[in-house]
């Protein structure tokens, strides 16, 4: 992995995603997440590598590949781990992981995530606000959508991290975008195009300068709204969840012979259908007790 300066004492870990560190000095260093469980000994060469320990993690949500090693770092470097409420209460259990992967089975967690049931050592607070780390004082911006307690971070030298409240221009035909609440992503979105940062740093995966920003979200907004009305034309008559997921994964050809993509798929088809129906473009009807979906101009 190579590791990569943004501005000033942050820095960015090339890995699957981005990673973003901020030196505190020129050994000590605090992670913006910690990577895929896969990717550990990678990182943690290349933080040794580059005479680097990774003494706090300011965690922007708990998904797999951005908090699967904050127990493994806090358990061998001491590292204390700061994650918002909602977060922390995601990774507290097996079974409130359950909660975020929504279609998979319990016993398929625990194979899978069990690395990431940990407890932080700090809570930071449900509000927009400074919060200091590693005597460091960071700017956290509460972007839920994506998440339940999703954050973005501004680092002391003006570079927010977005995490994953926005796509890059190299994600941009993503298929199937996750967001728990389509409608809450779109919210915080829009509340990034007035922070006037140096430089924003998307988990997946580039950085972006302020001249940018502005374009980016644009994308980034117009990608869901072509994905909801892609689907939403999909539904030509009365159809359950499985029959929009079905006609949705023939449409974007995702024709995958394993289950644990397909159940991704159907999970995040879902979150399309709840925000078509939120926004009054799909209503619900209940047929021998089975939910069907029908357009709004056809019920």
């Amino acid at each position: 992995m190579q590791l990569t300066q943004v501005k000033g004492n942050t820095w960015v870990i090339e890995a699957n995603q981005l990673i973003p560190l901020y030196k505190l000095d020129e050994h000590r260093c605090v992670l913006l997440d910690t990577g895929l469980l896969e990717e550990r000994e990678a990182l943690e060469e290349t933080l040794a590598v580059n005479g680097l320990t990774p003494v706090r993690v300011l965690c922007s949500h708990a998904h797999v590949d951005h908090c699967a090693n904050n127990g493994y770092f806090q358990k061998k470097y001491g590292a204390q781990i700061a994650l918002t409420f909602p977060e922390a209460g995601m990774c507290s259990s097996l079974l409130t992981l359950k909660c975020y992967f929504l279609t998979l089975s319990p016993e398929t967690v625990e194979r899978e995530s069990a690395c990431m049931v940990h407890e932080p050592d700090f809570f930071i607070p449900p509000n927009d606000t400074p919060f200091t780390l590693g005597g460091v004082k960071f700017q956290i911006i509460q972007t839920p959508g994506h998440s339940a307690g999703h954050i973005c971070t501004i680092t002391p030298d003006n570079v927010c991290y977005t995490a994953d409240a926005l796509l890059s221009e190299e994600f941009l035909n993503a298929k199937l975008p996750y967001n728990l609440s389509q409608q809450m992503a779109i919210e915080s979105r829009e509340k990034l195009r007035h922070l006037d940062c140096d430089a924003y740093i998307m988990a997946h995966r580039g950085i972006c300068s302020k001249t940018r920003i502005e374009g980016l979200i644009d994308a980034n907004q117009a990608l869901i709204q072509r994905r909801a009305g892609e689907i939403l034309s999909l539904v030509d008559r009365p159809m359950t969840a499985s029959q929009i997921d079905e006609a949705a994964c023939t449409f974007y050809q995702l024709f995958t012979h394993k289950p644990r993509r397909s159940l991704r798929f159907e999970r995040n088809v879902r979150f399309f259908i709840e925000y078509l129906t939120d926004t009054g473009r799909l209503n619900e009807v209940c047929q021998n007790g089975v939910t069907y979906y029908v357009r709004r101009e056809n019920s």
